[in-house]
Parts: C-alpha cells; structure tokens; sequence
C-alpha cells in the first residue's frame, strides 16, 4: 500500500483561506445546480411509495460526492432500510477526523394550493431558493461537499481527514442508523461531528445549538359503543366517543400556565440565572414572530407568564395533538360514533426520563373517564431522548470562529425545540466527542410546510464557514478536537 501524502501547509501550496473563499464565490451557481438536481428528485421516505425516487437521490449524491473529490463512495443499507451514501478522504496524517452528516430524504408535499411554485423545481425568489427538501436538508449536502471540493480543487488536500454521510431515513426517524452506527463503527469513528439540519435564530446570525428536546409520543383510543347508532335514536342516551375523547385531551390544556399535571415536570433542569440572562439578550421582534408562525390576529401566545419564547420552546416540556380521528368531514352521518383516537406528541427537555414522562402522560389521560368509556393509551413508536452540551472547548471555540469569518457576524449559541435523535448516541458511541450543530435553516425556510426555501445568502456564507471549520480544526490535534485528555505519566 503507497504511503499516504503529507499534510502540505500554506507555505508549500501557496493557498490561503481568501483563496478557498473565492473558489467557493466562483462555483456558487454550480452549487445551485447540485441543489436544483437533488430537489427535483422527489425523494419521499414517509409514505413508503417513493422507494425508486428515493435510490435515484442516493445515486445522485453519490455522484456529488464523487466529483467532490471523496474516496470510497458507497450506497449502504440496512436490511429493511433506505440508502445511505457514505464517501471520505483520509489523508492527513495526525490530524482530526471529521464525521460530516446530512440527509436526501424528504417530507411529502402537502397544500399543494398553497405553493407559489413547483415544490420539486428549485425556483429563486426574492433571494431565497424555493423547493422541498432545499432546507431541510438537501441545501447542507451541497454545502458540505461544496466545502470539501474548494480545498482538493484549490490545494489538492484537505487540513483535516472527513467522513460524510448522507442518510436516507430522517424523516421517519433514523429508525436504522443507530444500529447502521453500530455496524459500521470503525468506519464512523471520528474526533468530531458535524449536523448541518438545525435552524439559524434569524437569516444572517450564524447559531450554533447547543441542546435538543426529545420526543414521547402516544396513542390515545377511546370507545364507547360497538358500533355506530343513528344520532336520532341514540343521541343523549349513548356516550359519544368523540366527545368523551375532546374531555380526556382537554386535561391537557395549560392556558399560560403549566400543563396541569405536576409529574409532567419531574426531573426538569431548571434554567439557571445565566441562561435567562441570554436568552432575554437575544434579538427579539414579537411582531415579526408572529408572523414567522403564522399565528392569527387576536391569538395570543400559549407560553407560560414571564418566559420567554425561547425559554419555552428550548427548556419546557410541550404536549402536541398531533392528530385526531373519529369520522371524516366528507363521509359524515348522523351518528354516534363509537370509536375516537387521538395521537399526543410530548417533547421532553433535561434531565426527564422518556419511560417516566409516558407514565404521567397515561395516568392523567386514563383516570375518571367520562361516561366510563373504555380508554387506551399506548406508545406510539420509541421515545427518543433529549440532548444537550456544554458549547466549550477547542472544536466548539474553531466553530464559532469559523462562523464569524463566513458569515462576518459574531454567533450565537441557541437551543431548539425539536429533536435530532442520533446526535447523543452518536456521540456516545464515538467516544463522548463533541457535536457541532450549525444551522441552515431560518424562520422563513418553512421546513415541513408549504414554500419551503433557503436564504441564499446565509447559503453563500455556510459554505465558506464549513471551509473556515476545516481549516481552523485543522490547527488542532485530535486529542483536542476530541476533547480527551491526556493520560498522564
């Protein structure tokens, strides 16, 4: 086997950052047309109808990742699951390893009506880059290896050594890559990893996250009668289903207050003075937030008294109905109806245990049931845990750094409400390595919804804070990175 290259440095090369920089300037509209290919394929996980769409994305972005400049491009799977793509350099000697993931799959295009254009043509627009998936998460794909091909095309090497995959199962769950990691641990292993599926606080503030909220989930059914009776022979003698299931989530209604169950908020951290004090230095516009959620006129806030938005949806546990189902508008009659059902979303913040929240959530949903109607309340698909971090040491200092130089505006650390499960496990099974979050995402990228977009200006300035990344962790050594310390003697 031929000896690997050495680590040239800028003196041998004669690059520097200005020219990895402009490399990125100057490739930026084939970096639109990579996105334009990715978001045209219309690769759905969530239906289970788009398998096809969804091999033809992974085929794709191994051809991206190809012409990048990665070695050892493969399309994996699990038994049972739908493409990965994984691709990596590997030759800087004693320098960090990066793992770099993103992911090719996408939600389905729902409210179609409310499209402005072609959910699967990439369209420009008041600078922004229209498209399903453009956001959430084709846009990193393209940002990464745009990142990864300014260095080999630029200096012939990369600073640091990068492992990049790009999975295909995000949108429902990763419900293989933990045990995708678990099999290809060797292959995985890294100083680092880098999520590039969060969102910036606002386009132009470069954010870094830092904590995620977890998710517990559960299926509420009630039912009263054996089937359905004419309205007019059984309406006020018989239980409505429907109705005695409104009463049971109606228990759920927190006004501005807390939900009204005490072990709901078991184990939660409590927001120290210092964090409080950030969060109300964050920028702040209730009207523009307003906005940005769509929240109608005379609506107020749901938030509990004197916390802030940001409080709330980063460090408070939240209930969600997510769904509910009796009978449909279109095929409605004049019944009592004898089934209801209802799915309850709970996200879960530090330090609460998943088994002990689904615990308090069926005791308050189950007890005194109106009319005696028959209650069940089982989890609906694995919980997933919270996670945060402390953002300190050398890989979260090079990030921010690198964010300030590609954006040319200081950062921010934030929380998020949702969830991105793998990243604690992960880490974990790594080594306890940090986890960089970096946001591309913004409150008007829509992700999930209609007229999903990505701001092309904080598109420009990721790529060259990902480049800035590399270079900077580049400087430090593994151990560093890492965050391990040395054994002493």
């Amino acid at each position: 086997m031929a000896a690997l290259p050495k680590r040239p440095d800028a003196k041998q090369t004669g690059y520097t950052m200005r020219d990895i920089v402009h490399w990125l300037d100057n490739h930026y509209g084939q970096a639109v047309e990579d996105l334009r290919a990715l978001v045209a394929v219309p690769s759905i996980s969530t239906d289970g109808e788009h398998a096809a769409e969804i091999d033809r994305s992974a085929e794709l972005v191994s051809a991206l990742m190809q012409r990048a400049g990665l070695e050892h491009v493969q399309i994996l799977r699990q038994p049972g699951s739908y493409p990965y793509v994984y691709g990596d350099w590997l030759h800087a000697p004693d320098r960090p390893t990066l793992f770099l993931y993103a992911h090719h799959d996408v939600q389905p295009v729902n409210y179609l009506e409310q499209w402005q254009s072609d959910p699967w043509q990439l369209t420009r627009r008041d600078g922004r880059l229209y498209g399903r998936g453009a956001a959430d998460d084709k846009g990193a794909i393209v940002a990464h290896l745009a990142a990864v091909a300014a260095f080999l095309k630029v200096r012939g090497a990369l600073p640091i050594n990068v492992k990049v995959l790009v999975e295909g199962e995000e949108e429902v769950g990763s419900r293989h890559l933990m045990e995708f990691f678990r099999n290809y641990r060797h292959q995985i292993q890294a100083d680092c990893v880098v999520v590039t599926d969060t969102e910036n606080l606002q386009s132009g503030l470069p954010s870094l996250t830092y904590s995620l909220r977890g998710i517990v989930a559960a299926l509420v059914e009630v039912e009263a009668l054996e089937r359905p009776v004419h309205s007019g022979m059984g309406g006020g003698l018989l239980p409505d289903a429907a109705l005695a299931l409104d009463v049971i989530l109606a228990r759920l209604y927190w006004d501005n207050g807390r939900i009204p169950s005490a072990a709901f908020y078991k184990r939660v951290r409590r927001v120290s003075a210092s964090e409080k004090k950030m969060f109300a230095r964050l920028p702040r516009n209730d009207r523009r937030l307003r906005s940005e959620f769509g929240l109608l006129p005379g609506v107020r806030w749901a938030n509990m008294k004197n916390v802030s938005p940001y409080e709330q949806t980063w460090r408070w546990p939240a209930v969600t109905v997510i769904a509910q189902e009796a009978s449909s508008l279109r095929s409605a009659s004049n019944q009592v109806l004898p089934k209801a059902a209802a799915i309850v979303s709970v996200r879960i913040v530090p330090d609460q245990r998943p088994a002990e929240v689904f615990a308090a959530l069926k005791s308050l949903l189950t007890q005194d049931p109106p009319w005696g109607v028959k209650v069940r309340v089982t989890p609906y698909g694995p919980p997933v845990c919270w996670w945060m971090t402390d953002p300190q040491g050398p890989a979260f200092q090079a990030a921010l750094q690198a964010l300030e130089a590609g954006y040319g505006r200081k950062p921010i650390a934030i929380g998020c409400g949702g969830t991105i499960g793998f990243v604690g496990p992960l880490t974990e099974l790594l080594g306890n390595v940090p986890a960089l979050l970096l946001g591309i995402e913004d409150p008007l990228s829509y992700a999930h919804a209609p007229n999903e977009s990505l701001c092309e200006d904080d598109f420009r300035k990721l790529q060259a804070s990902l480049a800035h990344l590399f270079e900077r962790l580049g400087a430090l050594t593994p151990d560093e990175v890492a965050g391990r310390r040395k054994k002493r003697r």
